[in-house]
């Protein structure tokens, strides 16, 4: 299991500086990966263009890029170019992101989720490969090629909870990209489905990138508590619910991995046999024990 680590995100006029002196960090430590996220700051593939490609060698993450505002043709050319700008290191990962965003922001349909994801795969997958495209879904039409280089081995990894869409990242992406799902529910949810849809359609093993927040400490009720308040509004949103309860979950902070070396250390390897390829360790502890014991695991 590859140990990457989860970027927060910077603010201000120097954002994109402080995004290059974040990954330059990462990679400089010896880290494989870094992940970001695409929320309503910086635009994610825009950012790591611009920070990641003054980087080189380490892979760099979207974790995720929302799919509704975005026809997978224009995603796809934006991804190769993004691609290319860091000369082959991108790994695309999308999801479906939110009701109450996708409806009551941007004012889309959040109409059965995983048709739409299962059309904009048949969509964007193809694009990516460097394939032509004709075609025509309940909710999204599609008759083009692109000519954008940047086309390869480029994973596409999609945000994947549910059953149909644990199906999708094994059948048609390369795998799935988690954030709040505990090691119980990793292994006995999501690992499985995953791996064996993948199996069942004849293709590659699938990348399983497991995000959660990290803090190696003595003080673990202090640090249960900073979790409950960071991470607090993950507890509410549906999606990210069904897997705290599925994991038998108060909130977020129950699948912190939390504790000192030797306790996070069992809760990282729980997650290794699960089939857990990539770890994103969102570090929020802000002492440096937790990045140099993350960095003993390289």
């Amino acid at each position: 299991m590859r140990i990457g680590l989860y970027l927060d995100e910077p603010q201000g006029p120097e954002a994109l500086g402080k995004l290059r002196d974040r990954i330059a960090r990462t990679a400089d430590e010896g880290f494989p990966s870094a992940w970001v996220s695409n929320i309503f700051g910086l635009d994610a593939l825009t950012a790591l263009a611009v920070a990641g490609s003054q980087v080189p060698g380490i892979e760099l993450g979207t974790a995720v890029v929302p799919t509704y505002p975005r026809h997978p043709a224009v995603l796809a050319q934006q991804a190769l170019t993004v691609n290319t700008a860091l000369g082959g290191r991108l790994a695309l990962g999308i999801g479906l992101s939110h009701q109450i965003v996708i409806e009551g922001m941007y004012g889309y349909s959040f109409d059965k989720p995983a048709r739409h994801m299962r059309e904009y795969l048949s969509v964007l997958v193809p694009l990516i490969r460097g394939e032509n495209v004709e075609f025509e879904g309940e909710t999204l039409t599609a008759k083009i090629g692109l000519n954008t280089p940047g086309t390869g081995d480029m994973p596409v990894l999609i945000a994947a909870l549910a059953p149909r869409m644990l199906r999708l990242a094994g059948e048609v992406a390369d795998g799935t990209v988690l954030w709040m799902t505990g090691p119980k529910t990793v292994t006995e949810h999501v690992a499985p489905a995953v791996t064996e849809a993948a199996r069942a359609a004849g293709r590659p093993a699938p990348r399983i990138v497991c995000g959660l927040p990290v803090c190696v400490t003595d003080d673990v009720e202090a640090a249960r508590a900073r979790a409950a308040e960071v991470f607090a509004v993950y507890g509410h949103l549906p999606s990210y619910r069904a897997m705290l309860d599925k994991e038998g979950a108060e909130g977020p902070a129950q699948v912190a991995l939390i504790g000192d070396e030797d306790t996070v250390g069992a809760q990282l390897e729980t997650l290794a046999k699960a089939g857990v390829t990539d770890f994103a360790a969102s570090e929020f502890g802000r002492d440096q024990r937790t990045r140099d014991f993350l960095r003993s695991l390289l």
